[in-house]
């Protein structure tokens, strides 16, 4: 295997494009290769098949697709209430709507999962890892409610931004008076989360 890493980096990112926009069956090195304006058989030197690349778009969706720490420090220093909560789900649906290829790649890797086993296994651990995190990282900063509150808070703004990433024009106009998605984020935030 080939072992320039910002080499494998661009590729990676180049099979996160791809996995994005043709989905699990159009993720192929010769894809990946001309995504990333490199020659033909050049994926192929870097991975060991398709679960392999698979695994590194896994692992590089969860850097890429991470809270910038410069903005978790400035969240950190306001008050520990519901608001704070607010704004950080906010940043969430902010990176999303950002890097909108990430996160699609991230639904098409669900999907993946649901068909490849040793897939579903290391993509369910990374994910249940993810949440695990977020249950730590809520209690640890003192925010209101506990790990009931983050499960719950992970389930409803998944659906969210599965519904404002794919089909954004479904949610318009749904609930009077409520913008999508910033108003959604405030109203699943107050509705699930307690009072300080």
């Amino acid at each position: 295997m080939a072992g320039n890493p910002e080499r494998r980096a661009v590729l990676v990112d180049a099979g996160i494009a791809v996995l994005a926009r043709e989905g699990a069956r159009g993720l192929t090195f010769r894809a990946v290769d001309g995504e990333a304006g490199v020659p033909t058989g050049t994926a192929s030197n870097y991975f060991t098949g398709r679960d392999d690349l698979l695994r590194q778009i896994d692992a590089r969706l969860h850097v890429r697709l991470a809270p910038d720490p410069k903005v978790l420090e400035a969240l950190l220093s306001e008050r520990r209430d519901r608001a704070l909560v607010t704004a950080f789900m906010r940043d969430l649906m902010d990176r999303a709507v950002r890097d909108r290829t990430g996160y699609l790649a991230l639904f098409e890797m669900r999907l993946e999962a649901t068909r490849r086993p040793e897939l579903r296994a290391s993509f369910t651990a990374s994910v249940r890892g993810d949440l695990e995190q977020g249950m730590e990282f809520h209690r640890a900063a003192g925010l209101p409610g506990g790990d009931e509150t983050v499960a719950v808070l992970y389930l409803a703004m998944l659906g969210l931004l599965l519904e404002h990433l794919t089909l954004p024009g479904v949610l318009d106009g749904a609930l009077e008076g409520v913008t999508v998605p910033e108003g959604l984020v405030d109203r699943i935030v107050r509705t699930v989360v307690p009072e300080a």
